[in-house]
């Protein structure tokens, strides 16, 4: 009887081979332990791009050449003041788009994530501005409310999306006790609400079998006019609310700038190190120390970079100092993080990446198609009363079209140009916050030209848009080739 291969013994070939080279002891069908080198991942990334996975590498060319235009069209795109700007232009588009990935992973849509972060934005700020929703909305829509919250929360438990049930749970305490009259209880009353849209839809489409695009079509149609009874047909402003007002306007102080940075890369940086050490010990393959230190080199550089133009003054008026990490910065990247996690290390993400892939051969593999397509829609809107309250504070108030127009055209077109997959299971939340930026920065270089006219915007970001769809569908083609 042979003896048991040994992990990390490789066959030898050539004329030092002897006879149990390949099928002899010792090295039989072998592991390769030998770790991933700086080169094994130029090698791996180039071979990503032969078999039609181009990444992030369209969108991030795409916010190269589209930089150097506007910089050439104003010699102030460049400058730290209007750079500062961008993550508030932009934060709700990010917002928006990274609930959306999780629905395009499946190869769904949901055309009302932008009225119905609308419509949440806009009962949170009426529960503002009136001392609670009681007062502010009538008795008949108020009730109307709170039985969808409880019908949401039914379906949630049933369908087994506790998650969800617990957030929209939350949201009905918070409304039971008058906490939506505070501003951090409006806000988080907001982000319920928008879960139980998200268990709503995500019923409707996965359990009772309608289209997505019909549902989400209705439903984007029927959350505007929900909004106007909500803010009773008058624009509501949250200029006086700064908790609200300056997510998308006010800045981190320097000092939490450099916290900010120094943990996330010190975080990367250790769970990569712990990542391929465990590996290592484990007699698996795993990344070299050279590779990890590199990664992390150059987060580093990019992180202390920006930190430092970050916090220098970029008031261009003497007066008020404007310094720090933008709130709008911040926290779509740790939104982005979180989002991440939950897609690569959870059995949920694996599941829902599988489910897009093929979701019958998912459902015969045993995984929940339903659960998970329920709790996709459920993420998805979620995500998108998020960034409602990103858009009013971006905008000063809840107007009564929050959402609507071309909110949602911009947050799809963010997760495409990003590098996301229409088709689905093709997709990373750091696409949403790349294809943010690109979108962003098409109306911020058009405003610096005065004499520039104004519907260059949309034919630019359709253009943009039409460009990486076809790379989408020629990417795809190509590896289904191969």
């Amino acid at each position: 009887m042979t003896d048991e291969p040994k992990l990390g013994k490789r066959p030898v070939a050539g004329p030092a081979a002897g006879p149990d080279s390949f099928l002899g002891k010792d090295s039989a069908f072998a592991l390769d332990d030998e770790p991933l080198s700086i080169g094994h991942a130029i090698r791996s990334y180039v071979n990503r791009l032969r078999t039609g996975d181009p990444g992030a590498l369209p969108s991030i060319l795409g916010l190269l050449v589209l930089g150097f235009i506007f910089s050439r069209v104003s010699d102030q795109f460049l400058s730290l003041n209007n750079i500062g700007n961008l993550p508030g232009q932009s934060a709700y588009i990010a917002v928006i788009a990274l609930g959306l990935i999780f629905v395009l992973l499946l190869g769904e849509i949901d055309l009302s994530a932008g009225t119905a972060g609308g419509v949440c934005a806009g009962f949170a700020a009426q529960a503002l501005f009136s001392g609670g929703l009681k007062n502010g909305v009538s008795g008949a829509l108020f009730w109307t409310l709170a039985c969808f919250m409880v019908l949401s929360l039914l379906l949630g438990v049933w369908l087994k999306a506790w998650t969800g049930a617990a957030v929209v749970l939350i949201g009905l305490l918070i409304l039971t006790f008058g906490l939506e009259k505070h501003v951090l209880g409006a806000m988080f009353f907001a982000v319920t609400l928008g879960t139980a849209i998200g268990i709503f839809t995500g019923w409707l489409v996965a359990k009772v079998g309608i289209p997505s695009f019909v549902v989400t079509l209705a439903l984007f149609l029927a959350w505007q006019g929900v909004l106007l009874f909500a803010l009773n047909s008058q624009p509501v402003g949250i200029q006086s609310y700064p908790y609200w007002y300056g997510l998308a306007n006010n800045n981190m102080s320097n000092t939490w700038s450099w916290v900010f940075t120094i943990v996330l890369v010190g975080g990367y940086l250790g769970y990569t190190l712990l990542r391929a050490i465990r590996a290592r010990a484990k007699g698996l393959i795993a990344e070299s120390m050279a590779l990890v230190l590199v990664r992390g080199g150059l987060l580093a550089a990019v992180g202390v970079v920006i930190t430092i133009l970050a916090c220098q003054d970029r008031n261009p008026n003497v007066g008020f100092p404007i310094s720090g990490i933008p709130w709008a910065m911040s926290i779509p990247i740790v939104l982005m993080i979180a989002a991440t996690i939950a897609l690569t290390k959870t059995p949920w993400g694996r599941h829902l990446f599988a489910t897009g892939g093929n979701a019958e051969a998912a459902r015969r593999a045993g995984i929940d198609v339903v659960h998970i397509r329920v709790t996709a829609f459920t993420v998805c809107s979620s995500f998108a009363a998020l960034g409602g309250i990103f858009l009013s504070s971006s905008t000063g108030g809840a107007q009564l079209d929050l959402g609507a127009g071309n909110i949602l055209l911009f947050a799809v077109a963010a997760a495409v140009i990003g590098g996301t997959s229409l088709f689905g299971g093709r997709g990373k939340p750091r696409d949403a916050i790349i294809g943010a930026l690109v979108i962003a920065i098409i109306p911020n270089g058009i405003g610096l030209k005065p004499s520039l006219p104004a519907q260059w915007q949309t034919v630019i970001t359709g253009a943009v848009l039409l460009i990486a769809a076809t790379v989408d569908a020629l990417s795809r083609r190509s590896s289904s080739r191969r």
